[in-house]
């Protein structure tokens, strides 16, 4: 219970702490270590593009590709 009776002292305090850390933290040059490093992008002129066409399978069509799924399976052959 001791805290909560100085609960402002210890709010102050820690806005002070964080108000003189800012301050001395910009007061710090920032450091010039390496030049900036100039990006080379290459481009094609022409991107290779795949174009899928599908159709959905029917309910009949999904039943019969798991029902050969499975019989695979089972005779330990995989897919």
């Amino acid at each position: 219970m001791n805290v909560l009776k100085h609960m402002e002292a210890a709010f102050l305090f820690s806005l002070s702490v964080a108000g003189a850390a800012s301050v001395a933290i910009d007061a710090i040059p920032p450091a010039q270590a390496s030049v900036p490093v100039q990006a080379e992008v290459s481009v094609q002129p022409s991107m290779p593009v795949v174009h899928v066409t599908a159709k959905r399978m029917s309910a009949d069509e999904k039943r019969q590709a798991l029902q050969a799924e499975r019989a695979a399976m089972r005779n330990g052959s995989g897919v």
